[in-house]
């Protein structure tokens, strides 16, 4: 039995076991070869793996250090069987290798300021810095070398030796030069390409039937347009390839940023609380003063009585139980009143405040609210047993004090947003001014690059070929015109949040057409969001600015789709009449709002997306130009239930 088990196993055995391969990779730079989360990625990889597959082989990744691999692959008996490494153009190394994979090359790198490299003629005298057994040092064993070379182990040492003036020029490899370039900024690229390359699976000569069959797997890969797929995937223009050195120093410099601006909020709110003490000394003095006349005013209420009845506000004296022993009887209903409440929503109970004045013996000066009015309450003591109880409304002094910090509020913003217009725009100008010049220089360079591509078809711009390159820069172009209108479109909401209302001439606006104008443009921030449209017919129709009102619409809808998660956002839109009004709604079911964040929400530079780009000035433009409208914005918000916004406009008679 236990001979037949065994027998069973030896003859299933090569049903399960599978060739291996294995890949010998050092690089650290993307797209081609580097480790993210303990993880081995790149073109290098994924196309051998995709080899493995066509082959029926396992492959397996090996890291070591260059030189060690380049010792391996000449070592019959090495654990590793294949490795990727740049082979000059026209010059084969002594190994078995695949077809070309991708093309490169190499030029010069000098410091900043030092004279360009034309040609090897320029490196005579000079000390270079060579990557032992990298293609560069393949290409230059069958060329005379008329300058002193410096072996380095990486590019990098190369690059290091340069910025402390030990060696005069390094020729490295494109794409390893453009990781470290921005790890040193003091080395520019100094040449046109000196030497071309491209990249091969090389292996020991006695793996030559596993070249071949990597050859033909790779052949079939581009015959059925897979390699291409790969190709675009890791080396296709349009996008960023991953690059995290650069992307911990922008968080880096993003942090310090912020710091920045986080002192800058300290010290502006130590400001604000210096002006603050200083108003409030400047009241407790008028305070003292208000109190002191209003003791004389009691001594001499008996002589002026016959004033007192003719006087609108409420006089009213009282005992510790509440006996009224004279009043003018105006307004006294409110000290019965359970709608006269503090203005901090307290409970105003007028035997509690009699009493408390009484056994103080201090006034009691308070700031009341009756329905929608405002109203000063003053108890004072004038005897053991009674006080005197003023009663008078402030509701206009109230309003007028909230114009006049708006008023401030606009005047200190108008004056910051002339200076930050002035700052900005003229910078903005010359960016928009100058991408229009490189797109017409690059329409105009376009038929040039395709004749001179013609006549040397290794030609590259920046390590691309140059209809791609060409893509590219006007991709870059549109990218950084984009980004100077944003600026100029932030600009210029705040300066029309400051700016003073001036009397426009209104013209009949239907608020159906303003919908639907608003939903054509912001058709691309909806699409992933569940978009209903209930219009009143026929359309409400107000008197009004149209394109301000499409402003303020597209604002509404941007904010609702921030708030809604993608593919379960429902955002409404509707009109209505109701009497003499026209309502215009946006109603979604996101994240809604806290109640702190309502009440700040049309405050300038508040803003919940500050890590998001938000610059806190759309929902505050959109209120002043409601205001101008002569209209009402209502925000209705809970957390986790989603945001009505309700405008509200006197409707306009139809003629």
């Amino acid at each position: 039995m236990k001979i037949l088990l065994l027998l069973v196993i030896t003859l299933t055995f090569p049903a399960f076991a599978q060739d291996s391969i294995v890949l010998g990779v050092h690089s650290k730079t993307a797209p081609l070869e580097w480790r993210n989360n303990g993880v081995d990625q790149g073109f290098n990889i994924e196309l051998m793996d995709r080899i493995g597959q066509l082959t029926n082989k396992r492959i397996l990744v090996r890291r070591k250090s260059f030189q060690q691999l380049v010792q391996d692959v000449y070592n019959p008996n090495s654990d590793i069987d294949v490795i990727v490494v740049v082979s000059p153009v026209n010059m084969d190394r002594k190994l078995a290798q695949s077809d070309p994979i991708y093309a490169t090359h190499a030029k010069a790198y000098t410091l900043q300021g030092k004279g360009l490299i034309n040609s090897w003629a320029d490196l005579i005298g000079k000390r270079v810095a060579i990557k032992k057994g990298a293609f560069v040092d393949v290409f230059l064993s069958d060329h005379l070398q008329n300058f002193d070379r410096v072996d380095v182990d990486l590019y990098e040492t190369g690059f290091q030796l340069l910025i402390k003036n030990q060696v005069d020029v390094v020729i490295a490899e494109s794409f390893v030069a453009r990781r470290l370039l921005p790890l040193y900024p003091s080395v520019r690229s100094s040449s046109d390409a000196l030497i071309y390359g491209a990249f091969n699976f090389v292996a020991n000569e006695s793996k030559t039937e596993l070249m071949y069959q990597i050859n033909e797997a790779l052949r079939q890969l581009k015959l059925s347009g897979e390699y291409d797929r790969l190709v675009n995937k890791w080396f296709g223009t349009g996008r960023e390839k991953v690059d995290l050195t650069s992307s911990e120093k922008r968080m880096f410099a993003l942090a310090i940023l912020v710091a920045i601006i986080s002192a800058i909020g300290m010290i502006f709110t130590g400001l604000i609380s210096a002006s603050l003490r200083r108003h409030t000394k400047a009241l407790d003095a008028e305070l003292i003063q208000r109190r002191r006349i209003e003791a004389e005013i009691s001594e001499l209420s008996k002589q002026f009585q016959s004033v007192l009845d003719g006087i609108p506000n409420g006089v009213t004296i009282v005992n510790q139980d509440l006996q009224h022993l004279w009043s003018n009887d105006n307004n006294i209903h409110l000290l019965d009143s359970a709608a006269f409440y503090y203005i901090d929503n307290h409970a105003f109970v007028l035997k509690t405040a009699v009493l408390e004045v009484l056994s103080s013996q201090t006034p009691l000066i308070a700031e009341m609210r009756y329905q929608q009015q405002f109203w000063q309450l003053q108890i004072h003591p004038i005897a053991e047993k009674q006080v005197v109880i003023l009663l008078e409304e402030t509701t206009e002094q109230h309003r007028l004090r909230q114009a006049n910090e708006e008023v401030s509020r606009l005047a200190s913003l108008g004056e910051l947003s002339a200076g930050i217009a002035h700052e900005i725009n003229n910078p903005t100008g010359l960016i928009v001014h100058a991408v229009s010049l490189f797109t017409a220089a690059l329409k105009d360079l376009t038929p040039a690059a395709r004749h001179y591509q013609q006549q040397n078809p290794f030609w590259l711009i920046a390590g691309l070929p140059p209809d791609v390159a060409i893509e590219e820069l006007q991709y870059s172009c549109g990218s950084i015109e984009e980004g100077a209108k944003r600026i100029s479109r932030i600009v210029n909401d705040l300066k029309r949040y400051a700016m003073p209302h001036i009397a426009d001439q209104y013209a009949r606006v239907s608020l159906n057409d303003v919908v639907q104008v608003a939903q054509r443009l912001t058709a691309n921030q909806t699409k992933v969001h569940q978009i209903s449209m209930r219009l009143c017919q026929p359309s409400p129709i107000i008197k009004g600015d149209a394109q301000q009102l499409h402003q303020v619409l597209i604002n509404l809808i941007q904010n609702a789709c921030h708030a809604c998660t993608e593919q379960h956002g429902e955002i409404i839109i509707e009109t209505r009449i109701a009497g003499n009004t026209a309502i215009l709604s946006i109603i979604d079911n996101g994240c809604g709002m806290s109640s702190a964040t309502l009440k700040r929400i049309t405050e300038p530079f508040f803003t919940t997306r500050r890590n998001e780009g938000g610059s806190g000035l759309g929902l505050s433009v959109c209120s002043k130009i409601i205001k101008e409208h002569q209209g009402e914005m209502q925000m209705q918000s809970s957390l986790g239930k989603g945001t009505q916004i309700s405008l509200i406009f006197a409707l306009e008679q139809h003629t």
